[in-house]
């Protein structure tokens, strides 16, 4: 059994974005990356809307923060380096009452201080940007802007395997063990050995820590985010991005309406419990997701502080009525006829066993493994800066 340098569990854009960082600044270094889908890209990837975030958002000095900047930039190169297309589209960030400029002004003060290109508007220069808006103050973030994440992850497959590096996709991994000088993976397709495991699963990146040997606090629950999709008649109804001012105290940044970058546009997400990891739909259930999920006590403090928003989320998840309303807080214009449904996604949200939603990149370490456990949005838009992250983990261990 020949032992690789470095094996990567997850054919995400976070794996796929580390093992090109690896092989840039370590090109010699061998690599084998697993995926147990028939192709990479399938889950959180493959779902996303394409955003390419500014950074505005997040708390100055985070991880999120600074590898959102970064990452931004980074991404935007990679895309003109290989030639995919990308577009600087803008956004805003719209107030529909006065309750909610306290919010944009946290918001905005978060921009300036992230250094992003942002600046508060007034009702008419937000009709110039988005005519059918019904805000009275805006945040417009025109460095904004969207990609398609799938076509980028298939060139970073590309290019890890122009180095004569391994992707073996559909290979589950179902057991790690730990030796003196290498680790061995085993899988349902055999085994494989490396010096350095890299777990980059997503959905299941606790799972796998623990098949590692590490004890993550946190655990990954499970919340599908639900998507409309506007008919073509009603695409001029939206310019670019349009999103509400989220709520201070949630990690989800309410339903918005997004420009793709393929065409057309999508209205949402709500985020509601999933009864599965892979719960793209409401009659996905996996008894083990559910049972983990609904006895995990972090999950249940959760549950009760955020009863109220919980409800309303389910109700817009039953009643596409109550998400037209939701919608129409934004544009009034907009009906019932003119959306038809897009398919779902998941995110792989972990939540600390106090009930706390933590929203910050969150990344452990022990001997031979590295730990993705915690990648929210914008993971996809700071992927190749995370990759950074991870390899600079890595390079004492090559050394």
């Amino acid at each position: 059994m020949k032992t690789v340098d470095v094996a990567i569990i997850g054919g995400g854009i976070i794996g796929l974005a580390t093992g090109w960082q690896i092989t840039q600044r370590f090109p010699h270094k061998s690599i084998l990356l697993l995926e147990k889908e028939k192709q990479v890209a399938q889950h959180q990837t493959g779902h996303n809307s394409g955003v390419l975030h500014s950074g505005i958002y997040y708390k100055p000095g985070s991880l999120r923060a600074t590898n959102c900047r970064e990452g931004k930039l980074a991404m935007e190169a990679f895309c003109d380096a290989e030639e995919i297309p990308w577009d600087q589209c803008g956004k805003v960030i719209v107030a529909v009452d006065e309750s909610e400029f306290a919010a944009l002004d946290t918001i905005f003060s978060r921009g300036q201080q992230n250094g992003v290109t942002c600046e508060m508007i007034d009702e008419a220069r937000l009709k110039e940007l988005e005519p059918h808006v019904a805000g009275i103050r805006g945040i417009h973030v025109p460095e904004t802007g969207i990609v398609d994440y799938k076509q980028v992850s298939a060139r970073l497959a590309e290019r890890i395997q122009d180095k004569e590096n391994q992707i073996l996709t559909g290979t589950e991994v179902i057991g790690i063990q730990h030796h003196a000088d290498y680790i061995t993976i085993q899988t349902k397709q055999g085994d494989y050995a490396a010096k350095q495991v890299i777990n980059c699963s997503g959905l299941f990146s606790d799972r796998v820590a623990r098949m590692g040997g590490s004890h993550p606090a946190s655990k990954i629950v499970p919340f599908r985010g639900e998507y409309f999709e506007l008919k073509p008649e009603a695409e001029h109804l939206c310019r670019s991005l349009i999103y509400p001012v989220p709520n201070p105290e949630f990690p989800f940044l309410g339903v918005h309406f997004t420009k793709m970058i393929q065409g057309g546009v999508e209205c949402g997400p709500n985020a509601v419990w999933a009864f599965a990891r892979e719960g793209y739909t409401k009659s996905q259930i996996n008894i083990r997701d559910l049972f983990e999920s609904a006895t995990y006590p972090g999950f249940l403090k959760m549950a009760l502080k955020y009863w109220k928003t919980g409800l309303k989320e389910m109700w817009r998840s039953c009643s596409k009525p109550a998400f037209v309303k939701e919608l129409q807080r934004l544009i009034p214009e907009i009906k019932a006829e003119d959306l038809e449904v897009a398919p779902a996604g998941v995110r792989a949200q972990a939540l600390g066993p106090d009930g706390t939603l933590i929203d910050d990149f969150l990344i452990d370490e022990s001997d031979r493994m590295v730990n993705v456990l915690n990648a929210p949005s914008p993971a996809a838009t700071s992927s190749l800066r995370i990759g950074t992250m991870v390899t600079d983990l890595l390079a004492p261990r090559f050394e």
